[in-house]
């Protein structure tokens, strides 16, 4: 593993994977070790701009545009984040490579390939050291949505969408398991996935 490793953390809506990005951030701070973190869609400035473009709940964009925008993003922040801090810092990402896959192909059905090749493009070889995929059940996701203030298009879709995109989460999980852990914020407490969460990140960075 890298010294300064890309770390992202993947998942649907309400499965804890900023909750657990968040801890992370306290235990690399508490740890002195320097760190990067950027959202996906988001990052730079223009990034940021696109993000509230997408996510506005009253969005009428297509599928289709929506990858093109998600993938100026990830251009944007490729070029002006990442290669800047590639291997100086520990890069930590909210939503990355994976969550592309997940909502536009297997959520919306957008060509697999397409996606690859695009991301290819812009990233190159450039590949995440390790994945943590937090996971939730609809019951939960549910609960968790209704207690939410700020409600964005992607609070909106129904459960049959969320179902689809997390197994497509797990499928791409379960093709590399050695580079993934998966969370689950339906059996286990906080304290345990954030005891899990720390332990993983400490082997990370040996």
């Amino acid at each position: 593993m890298s010294k300064n490793p890309i770390i992202v953390f993947e998942g649907i809506e309400t499965s804890g994977k900023s909750t657990s990005l968040k801890k992370t951030i306290k235990y690399l701070k508490k740890k002195k070790i320097k760190y990067i973190s950027f959202r996906e869609p988001g990052g730079t400035n223009l990034s940021e701009k696109l993000r509230q473009l997408m996510l506005n709940k009253k969005s009428k964009l297509n599928n289709k545009t929506d990858l093109f925008l998600f993938m100026a993003s990830r251009s944007e922040n490729f070029d002006k984040i990442i290669k800047k801090n590639y291997k100086k810092k520990v890069i930590l990402i909210d939503r990355f490579i994976d969550s592309t896959l997940a909502y536009q192909h297997y959520g919306m059905g957008l060509d697999k390939n397409l996606i690859l090749r695009m991301n290819n493009f812009l990233l190159g070889n450039l590949k995440p050291n390790f994945t943590f995929l937090s996971i939730v059940n609809k019951k939960n996701m549910l609960k968790r949505l209704k207690l939410r203030k700020n409600i964005n298009k992607y609070d909106n879709f129904n459960h049959n969408f969320y179902n689809k995109v997390q197994k497509g989460f797990l499928k791409i999980a379960l093709t590399n398991r050695s580079k993934y852990l998966i969370l689950d914020s339906n059996k286990d407490s906080l304290k345990i996935i954030e005891n899990k969460l720390i332990n993983k990140i400490n082997k990370i960075l040996k």
